[in-house]
């Protein structure tokens, strides 16, 4: 974990992770962008599901309509476990101030 930065839920053109360093008095555009992109690929990730779900139940389905659902899915997990990653970052760090701890 990069200490104080924001795992964004995309990467730079070569597939690596790109952070954002949070201002700590309100959020800002990039911010709110990250937020934004989140709620879309949850979004997504959604529809992708009932998708695979609907062809897997589909015994009629061909080879290629499972590789198409099946990449589809395998995309929306990535975005979904980063998605994940960022946010328990950002508990674990609100969790660890001062003001929180037991």
């Amino acid at each position: 974990m990069m200490d104080g930065l924001r795992l964004l839920p995309w990467t730079t053109p070569d597939g690596k992770p790109c952070y954002l360093d949070p201002d700590t008095a309100r959020p800002g555009a990039l911010s709110l962008l990250a937020d934004s992109v989140e709620s879309s690929q949850l979004g997504s990730a959604e529809e992708v599901l009932a998708g695979s779900k609907a062809v897997l139940g589909d015994e009629a389905a061909g080879e290629r309509a499972v590789r198409f659902a099946l990449t589809r899915a395998v995309e929306s997990l990535e975005d979904v476990v980063r998605i994940a990653v960022s946010r328990g970052w950002r508990i674990q760090r609100t969790a660890d101030t001062p003001d929180n701890r037991l």
